[in-house]
């Protein structure tokens, strides 16, 4: 079984929730000392006057120099700042007019709802519960239907069903699902046979066909996006608390072509003991149709990069007075628009959403702890996620660093390299889908690199399968468990 090189082969990104205002003996660990406020210096210029007199310097004290995440937030700082990765669309007019529309539009997100997420991600900060976060690298309108949207929820079900079965802590499920459509670009401009058109860069701002017309940034786009996301997340909530998400389904979760395999046999198991240990309960008296078992949470998330689109859908809550961008649940900034002094920070300083921070090996340890004195100047457990996506030998050079530093894979070098530095795992992130498609090589049943023409349908980075990702599951799983049952060995010795 090779599932380090399926999940390098992926692209795949690992994600770990982290406290940020850690507890005596808790494996946590601060980004922000108490006392580390950055200092501004106040530098003294000589300013020459135009006609001296009695040869007389006039000198004055310059203004201070701006300090990252300082000065006062409004849901249009941004535009201040240098904006990369944006689009430049032909017509402003179009552009106001669909912003237009789109801010008289409802949220498709509530902040009591964002509010409740945060919550959950800060006991995954403890080490209390499990961050499960996964869907489509990039969302299309072309493939936007309701078996899709089913299945990648049914494979998450699946996942947390086997997650928390082996770590006995509560699995927080997150999908990329509802607003993930927009996506960077390491070069403006691709060029095929000589054609040179501008870079495809999500189905809400242009086409991914190679055609002159496709290519054009279309205002509009943003409209679908926002209609496609409120149709998927009405489904979500009714899978969710419709009944489909019960316990007592939990083995008619699995996929089809999933279920005769390795990954689907274990499965099965797994939804066995489920039933059984469901049976015990009924017998002993506790119902089973406890909402707790017959619905679940879950929330969506995109990467904040479209900042016109986040912008006309952020709404000032009224029960709290913070602002919220109803777009998403939990928002992340990508690894090419995290600059300190960039637009993107700018505006996510600003919302109360959950936050995710997208870093490789590039990312300094000291670049980190700033970037998250900005985010989260009040330390609050939750409020961000790191997640890594550097590869296993990277990780296992790299990650330790960020962890010292404040931050938090391949999965086992990920496990490995906590248990090395006494931190907690907190979750994991996965670009994946309920789909069929042959993206990723490796797995159970292995998918070899022949294989990949076959089902190979991203638009974008490739994805793990519903076997895949359930394999992937099961290794999580028992990492879980071993450190479950280690914890519980050092309480019982009175460690």
């Amino acid at each position: 079984m090779a599932l380090s090189q399926t999940t390098l082969s992926s692209k795949s990104l690992y994600a770990n929730a982290h406290s940020l205002s850690p507890k005596p003996h808790q494996p946590s660990f601060s980004l922000l000392p108490s006392n580390s406020k950055p200092k501004s210096l106040q530098p003294i210029t000589a300013v020459h006057a135009a006609e001296p007199t009695n040869n007389k310097v006039a000198v004055k004290e310059s203004a201070p120099a701006a300090v990252p995440g300082s000065g006062k937030w409004t849901v249009e700082s941004w535009k201040n700042k240098k904006a990369l990765q944006l689009p430049e669309y032909p017509s402003k007019e179009e552009l106001e007019a669909v912003l237009n529309t789109l801010e008289a539009f409802p949220p498709l997100v509530f902040a009591g709802e964002a509010r409740n997420l945060e919550e959950k991600l800060g006991e995954a900060a403890m080490g209390n519960a499990f961050l499960l976060q996964g869907g489509d690298c990039a969302e299309s309108f072309k493939e936007f239907h309701a078996n899709n949207i089913r299945d990648t929820f049914r494979i998450l079900l699946q996942m947390g069903a086997v997650l928390m079965f082996g770590g006995q802590v509560p699995v927080i499920k997150v999908g990329r699902m509802a607003g993930q459509f927009a996506k960077p670009r390491s070069d403006p401009f691709e060029e095929i046979n000589g054609v040179k058109l501008p870079s495809y860069k999500g189905d809400n701002i242009n086409g991914d066909a190679f055609d002159e017309k496709s290519r054009i940034p279309d205002p509009n786009r943003m409209i679908r996006a926002y209609c496609q996301a409120a149709a998927t997340l009405n489904l979500l909530r009714s899978f969710a608390t419709g009944g489909y998400a019960a316990m007592q389904r939990v083995t008619q979760w699995n996929l089809d072509f999933a279920e005769h395999s390795e990954q689907g046999d274990r499965y099965h198991e797994l939804a066995n003991r489920v039933d059984e240990a469901l049976g015990f309960m009924a017998a002993a008296g506790l119902t089973v149709d406890h909402p707790i078992m017959t619905s679940t949470d879950f929330w969506t998330s995109h990467e904040c990069l479209l900042l016109p689109y986040e912008q006309a859908l952020t709404r000032k809550d009224s029960t709290s007075g913070l602002y919220y961008d109803c777009s998403a649940h939990m928002l992340w900034v990508g690894e090419r628009t995290r600059q300190l002094d960039g637009a993107h920070v700018e505006f996510l300083r600003g919302i109360a959403n959950p936050l995710g921070i997208k870093v490789s090996n590039k990312m300094d340890p000291n670049e980190l702890v700033k970037l998250v004195e900005i985010l989260n100047p009040n330390n609050k457990a939750g409020r961000i996620t790191i997640i890594c996506r550097m590869g296993a030998e990277n990780m296992r050079v790299k990650l330790p660093h960020l962890i010292r530093a404040g931050s938090p894979a391949e999965v086992r070098a990920f496990f490995d390299v906590h248990e090395q530095e006494g931190s907690h795992p907190g979750g994991v992130h996965l670009e994946m889908t309920g789909q069929n498609v042959t993206e990723c090589i490796g797995g159970s049943r292995t998918v070899t690199f022949d294989d990949l023409g076959s089902r190979y349908h991203t638009h974008c980075d490739p994805r793990l399968n519903a076997s895949q990702s359930l394999e992937l599951s099961f290794i999580i799983a028992e990492r879980l468990r071993k450190r479950r049952i280690g914890t519980q060995r050092l309480l019982s010795m009175g460690v």
